[in-house]
């Protein structure tokens, strides 16, 4: 696509919408990851997890269509995704060093914001592939420039869970909720999940996001669990 034309930058503004739009939640997992570090540390491990999301998702988009038809894909996907959820949740001071979370180091930070990113990137990167039209140049450029709105996006959350630390809570429901529905729009259950809903006497996507409710609130309850249980096993210890 010619550098010079219209077409050239009517396609790379859809790519940037569309990745802008659609990083909302990626920018809520990056804040999250990143809250539990010292605040000189936190810019850095944004920057550094939000470029390095933005890079595999380059990679992501040049598969997309072959990644979205692979079987068990979104299954696993959405089961880390859960796992997440519920381990950012719990307390920094108490979490194990085997739980994906954001405590102690910046690795452990940027691993979290890798994992959960590339979960949730695998449809977003359908949208910003259509975009490109083929031509990689111009998606490489689109997603590089989107990384300043995804990092100033996480940014800003960082300061709001700073004053109001609720919004942990609801950035793992909206993990949770996103897993659920991940899960039942995998390939390997299309064919169950249309059958349930048609039972059901509603639609597919209906269907998932009853499954992402479902989701949210099994992360949430989660967690609610083991914190119960571990405080009361260290008031018992103690």
């Amino acid at each position: 696509m010619d550098f010079g034309s219209s077409a050239f930058w009517v396609a790379l503004g859809q790519i940037l919408i569309a990745d802008i739009l659609l990083s909302g939640d990626n920018a809520v997992v990056i804040a999250l990851a990143a809250r539990a570090l010292p605040p000189e540390q936190q810019k850095r491990a944004v920057i550094i997890g939000a470029g390095a999301a933005i890079a595999m998702r380059v990679m992501l988009t040049l598969v997309a269509a072959q990644l979205m038809q692979l079987p068990w894909l979104k299954l696993v996907g959405g089961a880390m995704l859960l796992y997440i959820g519920v381990g950012l949740l719990m307390p920094e001071e108490e979490a194990s060093e085997s739980s994906i979370e954001a405590k102690g180091s910046m690795f452990a930070a940027v691993r979290t914001i890798l994992i959960a990113d590339a979960v949730m990137s695998v449809d977003n990167v359908i949208a910003v592939a259509a975009a490109a039209k083929g031509d990689t140049f111009l998606l490489v450029l689109g997603l590089l420039i989107s990384i300043p709105f995804v990092v100033w996006g996480s940014t800003f959350l960082l300061r709001l869970i700073e004053r109001y630390p609720v919004i942990v809570w609801a950035g793992a429901a909206l993990l949770g909720f996103i897993a659920g529905e991940i899960i039942l729009a995998d390939p390997a259950i299309s064919d169950w999940v249309a059958q349930q809903a048609q039972s059901l006497e509603m639609t597919s996507r209906r269907l998932e996001q009853l499954a992402g409710v479902v989701g949210a609130v099994l992360v949430l309850l989660t967690a609610k669990v083991l914190m119960a249980r571990r405080s009361s096993q260290s008031a018992a210890q103690g």
